[in-house]
């Protein structure tokens, strides 16, 4: 939650240097986040579903909903948080891809900061290492005594602190718009997330050993199709260009006055509004002169004697 607070914080600020307007990063938020625990649990779940279900599982299956006991897979936080963002950004009628640029490096440091909750939990730790920095884990956490294991969600944290400083600094030399700096963000976190996820021993996908495809882990093979994708994504729009809305359109029209004109008789009514309506089949009586009218004929008639 101290993530989301940051990364909105952020997002603001940078939301409305861009020309949004304030309190848009807020609102969408609500229905991002919502979106975004509910992706991030069912990702751990599918992933680690023999965890909660089948003859070995560890917890009940009731326990799956428990989520502050851990498991928010950012693959599923991010896909599934997107869609309330799309959903809020549709009513507004503003850019997605803007509201994506906007919040990329917001993410990038929620997860940072998102990742000491692993250190909290000892979990996500990697294999065992003699450097001065390394994790004593509960032996009620998989750990034995005496043995220090890679923190590697101090590598992640770190990481992703410094990602977010980049994708600030490369949005304002290189003006990334249209999604690119959001896919910058998804090309460097999964670039990180590879190497470091080599370095895990925790069992994702089992009950007592991790999945593996040739040899590598689930997560792995996540961040190389993602990876991919974005660098892919950012070919593509290269030479993207087009205007992003980042002010909402204005829907609130009276539908009384669809044209925005004023009410016949009212005081910011024009001359030609204000005047009495005239009934059908009535004759329009003649306007008075007024002296203006008097004294443009009179010039009329001293330049054109005739």
């Amino acid at each position: 939650m101290l993530g989301v607070v940051v990364a909105v914080w952020l997002s603001e600020r940078r939301w409305v240097a861009r020309g949004g307007q304030k309190g848009t990063i807020i609102d969408i938020a609500v229905p991002a986040v919502i979106f975004g625990l509910i992706g991030g649990r069912l990702y751990h779940v599918i992933t680690d579903w023999q965890t909660y279900f089948g003859s070995r599982a560890i917890k009940e299956p009731y326990q799956a909903l428990f989520i502050w006991e851990g498991g928010l897979g950012i693959w599923g936080a991010i896909a599934l948080g997107g869609v309330g963002v799309w959903w809020a950004v549709r009513k507004r009628g503003i850019s997605m891809s803007a509201v994506a640029d906007t919040v990329a490096p917001g993410i990038a440091f929620a997860q940072a900061i998102g990742r000491w909750g692993n250190w909290f939990n000892q979990e996500l730790y990697g294999g065992p290492t003699t450097l001065p920095w390394g994790l004593e884990i509960d032996v009620d956490h998989g750990g034995e005594p005496g043995v220090l294991y890679h923190p590697t969600f101090l590598y992640e944290s770190l990481w992703d602190v410094a990602l977010g400083f980049l994708l600030i600094l490369a949005g304002k030399r290189f003006a990334l718009r249209h999604g690119r700096l959001f896919a910058l963000y998804v090309a460097g976190y999964t670039l990180g997330r590879f190497w470091i996820e080599g370095l895990r021993i925790d069992p994702v996908g089992g009950v007592d050993h991790a999945v593996t495809f040739l040899s590598l882990r689930l997560n792995q093979w996540t961040s190389i199709v993602l990876f991919v994708g974005a660098l892919v994504y950012l070919w593509l729009t290269r030479n993207k260009d087009t205007e992003e809305r980042v002010v909402p359109l204005d829907l609130a029209v009276d539908p009384a006055h669809e044209s925005g004109q004023a009410d016949p008789g009212s005081s910011d009514a024009p001359a030609a509004v204000a005047a009495e309506p005239v009934e059908p089949g009535e004759p329009a009586e003649p306007a008075e002169p007024s002296d203006t009218d008097a004294d443009d004929d009179a010039a009329t008639k001293e330049k054109n004697p005739r």
